[in-house]
């Protein structure tokens, strides 16, 4: 019997889907905007390779779930997925009081606050899938 642990891989595709989002979020709307000619290029190139990371960032959290999701022995992945959502949680905080530190609205980022909230649920689930989770093949 084949074990294939479905919040991971749901983990997994969201994480992609995420990454794809902010990437075309970004190329779309926040980018753009940085080329008004206020800002210096040092602070633009920052903001745009800080923008890129966490778009990589995603996209190989979301490989590794996929690829966690088949792993036959899930109980040795407990340690990689409670790490992964301690970084996604700090990043969250951190994004939550930077924004409240520059006079920043919380009704902006309501869909990361639940995004985020939602997907480490998710992993967290999968953590206590465990061995559970079997599929006939």
């Amino acid at each position: 019997m084949k074990k294939i642990n479905y919040y991971y891989f749901v983990a997994g595709f969201l994480a992609i889907l995420f990454s794809i989002t902010h990437e075309l979020n970004g190329q779309q709307v926040l980018l753009p905007a940085l080329y008004t000619g206020e800002l210096d290029i040092t602070t633009v190139t920052t903001f745009k390779y800080i923008w890129h990371i966490i778009t990589a960032e995603n996209f190989v959290f979301g490989i590794m779930f996929i690829i966690m999701a088949f792993y036959k022995k899930q109980e040795q992945l407990g340690f990689t997925a409670w790490l992964i959502c301690v970084i996604l949680l700090i990043r969250l905080f951190v994004i939550v009081i930077t924004t409240l530190m520059m006079g920043g609205k919380m009704d902006n980022l309501g869909i990361d606050i639940i995004a985020i909230i939602v997907y480490t649920t998710i992993i967290l689930l999968g953590t206590r899938a465990g061995n559970r989770i079997k599929v006939n093949g």
